[in-house]
């Protein structure tokens, strides 16, 4: 049994994301089938619309999942996050020239 602190601290991220049968019940048409994961715990989804469309929404889904995981710590944490990047990005720039 894993440690619930441990899967706490596991960011969400999308495992899959597959054509589906249509849902009972439910209009005909381009249906799939999302996973998001956090450690053990999946989350199962179906929508409807190109595998494209799918995958975009899925990632709004994981995004606002881990901005909730983080609370009101979320903005600082982003911020701050987005500002690593732009600068490891920026190292790898002057590195390649």
């Amino acid at each position: 049994m894993q440690n619930i602190s441990s899967t706490i601290e596991e960011h969400f991220e999308i495992v899959s994301v597959k054509p589906a049968e249509t849902p009972t019940g439910m209009e005909e048409g381009n249906w799939h089938c999302y996973e998001i994961a956090q450690g053990p715990n999946i989350i199962r989804g179906y929508r409807l619309g190109s595998r494209r469309a799918v995958v975009a929404a899925a990632e709004e889904i994981v995004s606002q999942l881990n901005e909730r995981r983080l609370g009101k710590r979320a903005p600082k944490l982003l911020a701050k996050a987005k500002a690593e990047a732009a600068k490891a990005a920026g190292k790898e720039k002057s590195n390649s020239g």
